[in-house]
């Protein structure tokens, strides 16, 4: 298939390109390339049902030039779960998945051209909350497969604008075309789409709108809305999603505050961050093939996390599920750590 065979070639000289400013000296600190990332493991209980997720989740920014930055994120990760429910002995399963290896170029402060593999652009938790070290709470919401058809990447092109208002406020223009590739671990289905975010810096208010045009199969059409507000003062941040979709439509709120001791950062109470998120979605086509519930679900989930350093995570989770069939608990604890070093080769 060209499609495939055209992503594949310019997936190949976005890693040539990587190599080669990672081996290059270094200019300045500013210019260097970056390895970051988390590393973690994730204890769940599904229903009485345990297991347990030992993951790895590398990212490398590489600078070219000063238009040209190289960007990707991978997930390696292990599954131990036992293999009658929860009585069986412990077997193990290894994953792994390129996220996104993207080549971005800017023409300008409001102008980046965007090629190769990406996160799907559709609503704000797949680009901005994914991350294993960013996450409020381990567990995706329900709605998530709308728009970006689970795997959450795209490969293609992808192009980025930004219209600023003096400081009161700023326009955010995202378009991205995305071919139906195969491959092992790059998987993609075509697609395009697009979304519009208004930001208000001094109100710390974004609002936004998505749509996506899926152009395989049963060809059908997402959109979602979202809205962000991080009031500052306040010390709380709130997330909104909403999307809909031929297989059913949903939404998703989540609160994450500061503890009462949040002005003395050190103090134990100022290290603590409770969550909470309440979702539902609602099924309008039985058998369509997703990922998204079977029936109209509920769901509560609350967490609270202890930041023991900057660096690293202890995260506790309860959540409950309300269907029609039956009601379903699942608990969780994470511990995640996240780590940042240059990886420039004869740089200081």
């Amino acid at each position: 298939m060209w499609e495939e065979r055209y992503f594949r070639k310019t997936l190949a000289a976005a890693v040539v390109l990587c190599c080669c400013a990672i081996c290059s000296p270094a200019q300045s600190q500013s210019g260097a390339p970056v390895l970051s990332g988390a590393a973690g493991v994730i204890g769940t209980n599904d229903n009485g049902v345990p297991s347990w997720q030992p993951v790895i989740a590398p990212v490398v920014l590489a600078p070219v030039g000063d238009h040209i930055l190289i960007e990707s994120r991978a997930d390696f990760r292990g599954f131990l779960g036992r293999s009658n429910g929860s009585t069986g002995p412990y077997q193990g399963q290894f994953f792994g998945t390129l996220e996104y290896l993207q080549l971005d170029y800017t023409f300008s402060r409001s102008i980046t051209f965007v090629a190769g593999r990406f996160l799907t652009p559709f609503g704000i938790y797949n680009e901005r909350f994914t991350a294993l070290w960013i996450r409020n709470l381990p567990e995706a919401p329900l709605i998530f497969p709308i728009g970006t058809r689970t795997s959450g990447s795209s490969n293609g092109a992808m192009l980025r604008t930004s219209i600023g208002g003096h400081g009161d406020w700023q326009l955010n223009v995202t378009a991205f075309s995305s071919c139906g590739t195969r491959a092992s671990h790059l998987e993609s289905g075509r697609a395009a789409g697009t979304r519009v975010d208004v930001l208000f810096p001094t109100r710390a208010l974004e609002l936004g709108a998505s749509y996506e045009r899926y152009l395989e199969g049963t060809h059908s059409n997402a959109v979602g809305a979202h809205l962000s507000w991080t009031p500052d003062q306040a010390k709380l941040q709130l997330r909104s999603e909403y999307a809909h979709s031929i297989s059913g439509q949903g939404y998703w709120a989540e609160a994450a505050f500061l503890g009462p001791g949040a002005r003395k950062p050190n103090s134990i109470l100022g290290r603590l961050q409770p969550v909470l998120r309440l979702q539902q979605f609602y099924r309008t086509m039985p058998q369509f093939n997703d990922s998204l519930p079977a029936t109209e679900t509920t769901q509560a989930d609350l967490g609270l996390n202890y930041f023991v350093t900057h660096d690293v995570r202890i995260s506790s989770s309860f959540g409950q599920q309300f269907t029609a069939a039956r009601d379903h608990h699942v608990w969780s604890v994470a511990l995640t750590y996240r780590f940042l070093l240059p990886i420039a080769i004869g740089g200081k």
